[in-house]
């Protein structure tokens, strides 16, 4: 699924699409603004697609200290903190649903 149709989903659906891999599952619930929900499957994705998330939703709460910990844990550079939360979802998505 790409990152218009989760997007979509997230919109119009009351649960995620079965089959999804977690990293989508975990941007779906992020979305959707369940938030917690999207924590602690973020903590369960091993390696650096996990972290990216785990950062993500860290930016989103407000906590740009932790969040920062996370991006570099994902090998990622550190958006602003006032980066377009939307624009960062998107690009993550759309990183973590390519072939």
């Amino acid at each position: 699924m790409d990152a218009e149709k989760l997007a979509q989903s997230a919109a119009n659906d009351d649960h995620p699409a079965d089959g999804l891999p977690p990293e989508l599952t975990a941007m779906w619930l992020a979305k959707k603004g369940r938030w917690d929900e999207a924590h602690d499957l973020c903590q369960e994705i091993p390696g650096s697609a996990g972290a990216w998330i785990h950062a993500w939703l860290h930016r989103q709460e407000g906590d740009y200290g932790n969040a920062c910990y996370w991006y570099s844990q994902a090998g990622k550079p550190a958006p602003a903190a006032d980066a377009s939360l939307d624009d960062e979802w998107l690009a993550i998505t759309r990183a973590l649903s390519a072939p």
